[in-house]
């Protein structure tokens, strides 16, 4: 099928406009103005109306030359960004690359690779997600991640390639105004059963989900990431365990004090993990940059 609008008419189009002439365009894209004439009567002719206004010494467009341009600049930027992923995809690196953080995992190490991911100028697409429990392999399994950050639990056999970025230690800690902040000793199972436990849910939406809910409660609130639960806990609204290297602020500032519960949550295991496919550059530098941040975790 032929197409009245090319990608050399548009060029040429383009040409004329911004230089004011054939003459001068023609110059610009090594070519003699006669071929810039043809090109743009036949454009004319294809679809039917005039693009220049020729009772005019200097080329000028008529309205609705103006639409073409203006209408063909996306195509020509379009053409332009395929070229560049082309060159870019036989280069080894990726157009583009998707990172999914586990929620319990700090934010600002994987900002600060960013900005040194930026800073290569590397025409790659980063698109940053956050997952929560069982999500983090889910990712990697139904393709929403390349790569994935804080990945817990027990491993897929034969999928992924992981690092191990250190563990997570889970401390109970409830707002200074909530009654169980004023129990002397340990908090036993019947009065934490009292009390509403905050829970982050699961993002898997494939695979099963996992529930580490570790004691029984008479409510559940259940939020979407790990910074609700700890404004949620912070205004007492209910209690639960939460990674400690996430709350040293508000550990510091006194909005959550730490308490003994005789129901201990074990220290997790983080992992960075990605398919084992062939790995692209972009993602073998994250992988590389990501291992040497230092988590704030627990070393293994």
């Amino acid at each position: 099928m032929a197409y009245a609008v090319t990608l050399e008419a548009l060029r040429v189009l383009e040409a004329i406009h911004q230089l004011g002439s054939f003459a001068a365009a023609a110059d610009a894209l090594f070519k003699v103005p006669s071929a810039l004439t043809y090109t743009m009567k036949k454009l004319e002719e294809d679809l039917g109306v005039a693009l220049f206004d020729r009772s005019r010494q200097k080329a000028v467009l008529t309205p609705a030359g103006q639409l073409v341009l203006e209408q063909g600049r996306y195509i020509l930027d379009a053409a332009t960004n395929l070229e560049d992923l082309v060159k870019q995809f036989e280069s080894g690196w990726e157009p583009k690359l998707r990172i999914a953080r586990d929620t319990v995992m700090p934010e600002l190490p994987l900002m600060s690779v960013v900005g040194a991911f930026l800073s290569l100028n590397r025409p790659v697409e980063l698109s940053l997600s956050e997952e929560v429990l069982g999500g983090a392999w889910d990712a990697l399994y139904d393709n929403r991640a390349d790569l994935v950050i804080g990945a817990t639990g027990d491993l897929p056999k034969n999928h992924v390639h992981t690092r191990v970025l250190g563990e997570v230690k889970f401390v109970f800690a409830v707002a200074p105004t909530h009654p169980l902040a004023l129990v002397d000793g340990v908090i036993s199972a019947a009065q934490l059963k009292e009390y509403p436990a905050i829970v982050v849910a699961d993002s898997s939406k494939v695979l099963p989900s996992r529930s580490l809910g570790l004691f029984e409660s008479r409510q559940v609130l259940r939020v979407d990431s790990m910074g609700s639960k700890i404004e949620a806990q912070c205004l007492g609204l209910g209690v639960g365990y939460l990674p400690k290297h996430i709350i040293v602020n508000e550990l510091a500032s006194g909005r959550l004090v730490l308490r003994e519960c005789e129901i201990p949550r074990p220290n997790q295991v983080t992992y960075l993990a990605w398919r084992k496919d062939e790995p692209g550059r972009g993602l073998s530098w994250f992988v590389e940059q990501l291992a040497k941040q230092d988590w704030q975790l627990a070393s293994v």
